[in-house]
């Protein structure tokens, strides 16, 4: 059944001529009726099927005016390490005793970081963290021995970046009460992202299709793309 508010917002916006994100930002704005702080989320068709393969983007993305999320972020590293991770600002950190408690179901984190030999062990868990996306991961900066920097990475507002198997990728660049300079900013470092990862990738023609931006209880807006990704 279809809400009051919904009804009063506007019909098929996604059928509008594309715009730039600085003409759509107030638009997105004014639709987000509800009480709560609504995320502004982006949504991406890119180009995946060439012709000698498939791409599979991973990777991460800093946003400089960060998330607008709390992020519970867990850190197993060695016994030397754990101050670091406590100064850093993770919430949950320990040694081996922390993965057994991983083992037995503990998974009270969102994001989860470990140093390079503690790996060994955690990688055994792979049934309990892969299908929740909880698995380190040395490309996502994950497992890595600079403790202090993934932690303070996680909670300023890093942003995974994937594409699903139809080429379709969505994130969040923020809510509603961030200035519209610092969604852009935000926005932009996503665009910055994925320009390298074409380049990674050696993706021929253009890598991405389409973008639509929205809020998460709003409609969706096309965004014209300003540069040559």
């Amino acid at each position: 059944m279809t809400s009051k508010r919904y009804k009063k917002l506007p019909a098929e916006t996604s059928k509008l001529q594309a715009n730039s994100i600085d003409k759509i930002l107030p638009e997105i704005k004014k639709n987000c009726t509800t009480k709560f702080d609504e995320s502004i989320d982006l949504s991406f068709q890119i180009n995946h099927k060439q012709k000698k393969n498939e791409i599979n983007l991973r990777t991460m993305v800093n946003l400089p005016s960060g998330s607008g999320k709390k992020v519970k972020v867990a850190v197993v590293c060695e016994e030397d390490k754990i101050n670091e991770a406590k100064e850093a600002g993770a919430d949950i950190f320990g040694a081996d005793d922390f993965i057994e408690k991983i083992k037995n179901g503990d998974l009270n984190f969102d994001k989860l970081i470990c140093t390079s030999s503690m790996m060994i062990k955690l990688s055994k868990l792979g049934k309990i963290l892969g299908p929740k996306g909880l698995m380190p991961n040395p490309k996502l900066g994950t497992v890595t021995n600079n403790v202090k920097k993934a932690v303070e990475d996680a909670k300023a507002g890093q942003v995974e970046i994937k594409n699903d198997k139809d080429g379709n990728i969505g994130l969040s660049i923020g809510k509603k009460s961030f200035a519209d300079e610092k969604l852009i900013k935000n926005y932009n470092a996503v665009l910055d992202v994925l320009e390298k990862e074409k380049s990674n990738n050696t993706i021929k023609g253009d890598l991405i299709k389409s973008i639509f931006i929205t809020s998460t209880m709003g409609v969706s807006y096309k965004i014209k793309l300003s540069k040559n990704i």
